[in-house]
Protein backbone atom coordinates (compact mmCIF):
# COMPACT_ATOMS: atom_id res chain seq x y z
CA UNK A 1 0.00 0.00 0.00
CA UNK A 2 1.19 3.33 -0.70
CA UNK A 3 1.99 5.65 1.65
CA UNK A 4 -0.52 8.94 1.67
CA UNK A 5 -0.18 12.19 2.81
CA UNK A 6 -2.97 13.30 5.06
CA UNK A 7 -5.36 15.90 4.73
CA UNK A 8 -4.50 18.88 7.50
CA UNK A 9 -7.15 19.01 10.12
CA UNK A 10 -7.92 22.67 9.01
CA UNK A 11 -6.75 25.43 6.63
CA UNK A 12 -3.06 26.04 6.01
CA UNK A 13 -4.31 29.88 7.33
CA UNK A 14 -6.28 28.97 10.39
CA UNK A 15 -3.77 28.72 12.84
CA UNK A 16 -2.66 32.33 11.88
CA UNK A 17 -1.70 34.55 13.42
CA UNK A 18 0.35 31.61 15.36
CA UNK A 19 1.74 30.12 12.50
CA UNK A 20 1.49 31.88 9.24
CA UNK A 21 -0.18 30.56 6.07
CA UNK A 22 3.11 30.49 4.67
CA UNK A 23 5.14 28.65 7.48
CA UNK A 24 2.16 25.99 6.96
CA UNK A 25 2.11 25.95 2.75
CA UNK A 26 5.94 24.80 2.77
CA UNK A 27 5.94 22.92 6.02
CA UNK A 28 2.95 21.05 5.23
CA UNK A 29 3.11 21.06 1.15
CA UNK A 30 6.81 20.94 0.88
CA UNK A 31 8.33 19.39 4.06
CA UNK A 32 5.64 16.73 4.88
CA UNK A 33 4.90 15.78 1.47
CA UNK A 34 8.77 15.27 0.61
CA UNK A 35 8.83 12.81 2.81
CA UNK A 36 5.63 11.02 2.15
CA UNK A 37 7.05 10.68 -1.58
CA UNK A 38 10.60 9.48 0.19
CA UNK A 39 9.22 6.71 1.49
CA UNK A 40 7.26 5.91 -1.13
CA UNK A 41 10.50 5.65 -3.18
CA UNK A 42 12.06 3.44 -0.72
CA UNK A 43 9.70 0.83 -0.26
CA UNK A 44 8.97 0.49 -4.11
CA UNK A 45 8.78 -3.08 -5.19
CA UNK A 46 10.12 -4.26 -1.86
CA UNK A 47 8.34 -6.20 1.14
CA UNK A 48 7.40 -2.79 2.95
CA UNK A 49 5.48 -1.79 0.42
CA UNK A 50 2.72 -4.19 1.71
CA UNK A 51 3.17 -2.52 5.43
CA UNK A 52 1.05 -0.19 7.42
CA UNK A 53 3.30 3.23 8.22
CA UNK A 54 3.80 1.93 11.75
CA UNK A 55 4.99 -0.89 11.21
CA UNK A 56 7.70 0.30 8.41
CA UNK A 57 8.87 2.82 11.65
CA UNK A 58 8.64 -0.10 14.15
CA UNK A 59 10.81 -2.65 11.34
CA UNK A 60 12.94 0.04 10.88
CA UNK A 61 14.00 1.56 13.74
CA UNK A 62 17.31 1.25 15.10
CA UNK A 63 18.56 -0.78 11.97
CA UNK A 64 21.19 1.62 10.87
CA UNK A 65 20.79 -0.02 7.42
CA UNK A 66 17.53 1.36 6.89
CA UNK A 67 18.01 4.64 8.59
CA UNK A 68 16.78 6.26 5.81
CA UNK A 69 13.62 5.09 5.44
CA UNK A 70 13.23 5.13 9.22
CA UNK A 71 13.58 8.63 9.20
CA UNK A 72 11.44 9.62 6.44
CA UNK A 73 8.63 7.26 7.42
CA UNK A 74 8.79 8.65 11.07
CA UNK A 75 8.84 12.39 10.19
CA UNK A 76 5.31 11.29 8.24
CA UNK A 77 4.09 10.15 11.22
CA UNK A 78 5.36 12.65 13.59
CA UNK A 79 4.20 16.04 11.34
CA UNK A 80 0.87 14.06 11.15
CA UNK A 81 0.82 14.00 14.71
CA UNK A 82 1.46 17.37 15.34
CA UNK A 83 -0.96 18.79 12.87
CA UNK A 84 -3.45 16.96 15.26
CA UNK A 85 -1.42 18.62 18.08
CA UNK A 86 -2.97 21.98 17.41
CA UNK A 87 -6.37 23.36 16.64
CA UNK A 88 -7.33 26.85 15.86
CA UNK A 89 -8.39 28.93 18.92
CA UNK A 90 -6.31 25.74 20.67
CA UNK A 91 -4.85 25.77 24.33
CA UNK A 92 -6.24 27.26 27.13
CA UNK A 93 -6.98 24.94 30.33
CA UNK A 94 -7.63 21.00 29.48
CA UNK A 95 -10.58 19.08 30.99
CA UNK A 96 -11.51 15.82 31.31
CA UNK A 97 -9.33 12.92 32.54
CA UNK A 98 -6.05 14.53 30.77
CA UNK A 99 -6.53 17.50 33.34
CA UNK A 100 -6.86 15.21 36.37
CA UNK A 101 -3.55 13.74 34.84
CA UNK A 102 -2.03 16.78 34.56
CA UNK A 103 -2.99 17.72 37.86
CA UNK A 104 -1.71 14.67 39.30
CA UNK A 105 1.58 14.21 37.49
CA UNK A 106 2.89 17.97 37.04
CA UNK A 107 0.95 19.44 40.01
CA UNK A 108 -0.99 21.42 37.68
CA UNK A 109 -1.15 23.62 33.85
CA UNK A 110 1.17 25.66 34.76
CA UNK A 111 3.75 22.38 35.96
CA UNK A 112 3.40 20.81 32.86
CA UNK A 113 3.89 23.93 30.46
CA UNK A 114 7.30 24.66 32.46
CA UNK A 115 8.33 21.13 31.46
CA UNK A 116 6.79 20.94 28.29
CA UNK A 117 8.51 24.54 27.06
CA UNK A 118 12.20 23.74 28.69
CA UNK A 119 12.09 20.25 26.78
CA UNK A 120 11.22 21.58 23.41
CA UNK A 121 13.30 24.76 24.24
CA UNK A 122 16.53 22.56 25.63
CA UNK A 123 16.16 19.96 22.53
CA UNK A 124 19.26 20.92 20.88
CA UNK A 125 19.52 21.48 16.85
CA UNK A 126 16.18 19.30 15.35
CA UNK A 127 14.02 17.29 16.94
CA UNK A 128 10.60 17.24 18.83
CA UNK A 129 8.80 17.75 22.45
CA UNK A 130 6.37 15.27 23.80
CA UNK A 131 3.51 14.90 26.31
CA UNK A 132 3.55 11.37 26.75
CA UNK A 133 1.95 8.44 29.22
CA UNK A 134 4.41 5.57 30.32
CA UNK A 135 3.04 3.44 32.97
CA UNK A 136 0.13 5.26 33.55
CA UNK A 137 1.69 8.41 34.71
CA UNK A 138 2.10 11.03 32.20
CA UNK A 139 5.60 12.51 31.53
CA UNK A 140 7.72 15.34 29.17
CA UNK A 141 10.29 13.93 26.72
CA UNK A 142 12.49 14.80 23.61
CA UNK A 143 13.95 13.12 21.14
CA UNK A 144 16.63 14.73 18.09
CA UNK A 145 15.72 14.36 14.61
CA UNK A 146 13.31 11.45 13.82
CA UNK A 147 13.02 9.70 16.94
CA UNK A 148 9.29 9.38 18.40
CA UNK A 149 7.94 7.63 21.17
CA UNK A 150 6.32 4.90 19.34
CA UNK A 151 10.09 3.00 19.09
CA UNK A 152 10.24 2.76 22.84
CA UNK A 153 6.89 0.90 23.22
CA UNK A 154 5.46 4.61 25.26
CA UNK A 155 2.48 6.20 24.00
CA UNK A 156 2.55 10.28 22.96
CA UNK A 157 -0.14 12.29 23.93
CA UNK A 158 0.93 15.25 21.83
CA UNK A 159 4.26 16.80 20.58
CA UNK A 160 5.29 19.94 19.47
CA UNK A 161 8.24 20.20 16.16
CA UNK A 162 11.56 22.12 16.74
CA UNK A 163 12.90 21.78 13.82
CA UNK A 164 13.68 25.17 12.62
CA UNK A 165 11.33 24.84 9.53
CA UNK A 166 8.46 24.46 12.05
CA UNK A 167 8.79 28.35 12.92
CA UNK A 168 11.57 29.98 11.13
CA UNK A 169 9.81 31.71 8.79
CA UNK A 170 7.57 33.25 11.57
CA UNK A 171 9.65 33.55 14.24
CA UNK A 172 13.44 33.38 13.33
CA UNK A 173 15.47 32.35 15.97
CA UNK A 174 12.90 33.02 18.59
CA UNK A 175 12.04 29.14 19.48
CA UNK A 176 11.38 30.24 23.16
CA UNK A 177 8.26 32.63 21.62
CA UNK A 178 7.22 30.07 19.11
CA UNK A 179 7.11 27.00 22.27
CA UNK A 180 4.65 29.58 24.23
CA UNK A 181 2.29 30.39 21.18
CA UNK A 182 1.99 26.26 20.97
CA UNK A 183 1.58 25.42 24.69
CA UNK A 184 -0.48 28.97 25.47
CA UNK A 185 -2.65 28.99 22.16
CA UNK A 186 -2.18 26.11 19.77
CA UNK A 187 -2.64 22.33 21.85
CA UNK A 188 -5.78 20.40 20.86
CA UNK A 189 -6.62 19.21 24.31
CA UNK A 190 -9.30 17.25 23.54
CA UNK A 191 -6.75 15.04 21.03
CA UNK A 192 -4.36 14.73 23.76
CA UNK A 193 -7.73 13.38 26.04
CA UNK A 194 -8.59 11.09 23.76
CA UNK A 195 -5.10 9.79 23.21
CA UNK A 196 -5.10 9.07 26.82
CA UNK A 197 -8.36 7.16 26.81
CA UNK A 198 -6.86 5.10 23.83
CA UNK A 199 -2.99 4.55 25.92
Amino acid sequence: MAITLPPLPYSSGALAPHISKRTLDFHYGKHHRGYVEKVNKLIAGKPEADATLEDIILDTAGDGAKSELFNNAAQVWNHTFFWRSMKPRGGGKPKGDIAKAIDRDFGGLDGFKEAFSQAAAAQFGSGWAWLIVKSGKLAVTKTPNAELPMEKGVAPLLTIDVWEHAYYLDYQNARAAYIKNFVDKLIDWEFADANLAKA
